[in-house]
């Protein structure tokens, strides 16, 4: 298992995390076997966001002597009521579901505190202007909850959360069809099948943006929906008309700028082992650029994908990077002292691009990166 910095938590993270589905599943029956699944596969990354009181008590006891081996992200204003999950923002439902979170797993503290499921600016402005925030700074400050995260499907919302400086991790829907979809507070309408019908070309430039903004905020983004529900898994079901593999969802989430690590939805044992073995995957298996060119509805055409096909450049230049950092100054209108940083310690720059357009032939998705990296020599001096 490889591991990343969750942003500028100083927290480091398995790529492949894990969410709570399995758990959810037959009754909460595979808590054990996939919370020891889970750390033979060095998965240390842990979402729980559902507030079912069994199936926390089930993680609890099974984190029992092991607690240090685990990266806790619990959700403020979930709670269980009627037999059923609820989204909240009553403060006392707020406060007692969160002392219910932690009595039941069986610990004083959670590394990641999530402000859960906020998709409307009205919704994040009660929260930013009323108790829940305090709530959750006041958590942090008693060391309760080590950082403050968000749980979004809109990226203005987001961007508008991690503009506030208020929260260092955010978790969001990441997934190459999703990432088509224009902001909007019905999280609904990304899986509603007529909102494919259409040849749709590109990411939507606000997704984009907030994965860049979170990159030079150093906001950690952890990813929800990769397979879309399972949804990309099934030529049937897929928006893009055809269906991807789960590595090839993983490393699409997992090449998009910020994000830290994947929450894999495992409802069985064996799907957890086979999002885990993308550690041990070959880059074929990984490999989305072929199958993305091959979407009969989709068309990344001139947007780079940060997939690696440009490589191996002859002058050792790794396009994607120089790429990526481009991009980054294109969406901030200059060039923020961590990407000129990051760009002065590559061993090879753009200036060093002959213009052979060895990289421009492989290129799935015909990106002209011949002009890209002009630019890029031309604003980073180098």
């Amino acid at each position: 298992m490889l591991y990343r910095e969750l942003g500028n938590t100083g927290l480091l993270v398995s790529e492949i995390g894990m969410g709570c589905e399995g758990f959810v599943d037959h009754d909460g029956a595979y808590t054990q076997e996939l919370m020891d699944t889970a750390a033979s596969y060095g998965v240390n990354y842990l979402d729980l966001y559902m507030p079912n009181p069994k199936i926390r008590q089930l993680i609890g006891e099974a984190m029992k002597g092991r607690r240090d081996k685990f990266i806790l992200q619990g959700h403020l204003c979930t709670i269980w009521k009627d037999e059923q999950y609820k989204r909240t923002r009553d403060i006392d439902e707020v406060k007692e579901g969160f002392e219910d979170l932690l009595k039941k797993l069986g610990t004083d503290y959670i590394e990641v505190g999530m402000v859960h499921y906020v998709d409307s600016i009205d919704d994040w402005n009660g929260i930013v202007n009323g108790p829940v925030i305090e709530y959750a700074k006041e958590l942090k400050a008693n060391g309760r909850i080590k950082h403050i995260g968000l749980s979004s499907h809109n990226p203005k919302v987001a961007m508008t959360a991690v503009e506030s400086g208020l929260i260092e991790v955010l978790m969001f829907s990441v997934n190459p069809c999703y990432d088509l979809q224009p902001a909007g507070e019905d999280c609904y309408a990304l899986w509603d099948e007529k909102n494919y019908e259409n040849h749709l070309l590109n990411m939507d430039p606000d997704r984009e943006a907030l994965y860049e903004l979170c990159n030079r905020k150093g906001v950690g983004i952890t990813v929800m929906k990769a397979y879309g529900g399972g949804d990309l898994l099934d030529a049937a079901w897929s928006p893009a008309g055809k269906a991807l593999t789960p590595y090839q969802c993983l490393h699409y989430a997992l090449t998009r700028p910020a994000v830290a690590t994947v929450l894999a939805g495992a409802h069985t044992v064996e799907e957890l082992k086979v999002s885990a073995g993308y550690a041990d995957a070959f880059d074929e298996e990984k490999d989305y650029a072929a199958a993305f060119a091959a979407f009969p509805k989709i068309s990344w055409k001139g947007h780079c994908m940060y997939c690696g096909h440009c490589a191996p450049c002859p002058k050792g230049i790794d396009v994607a990077t120089v790429t990526k950092f481009l991009n980054l100054t294109k969406a901030q209108g200059e060039v923020p002292e961590t990407v000129r940083e990051h760009y002065a310690v590559l061993k090879h720059r753009a200036s060093e691009c002959v213009g052979c357009g060895a990289c421009e032939k492989r290129c799935p998705f015909e990106v002209p990166v011949i002009q890209n990296m002009k630019e890029a020599a031309a604003v980073f001096g180098a």
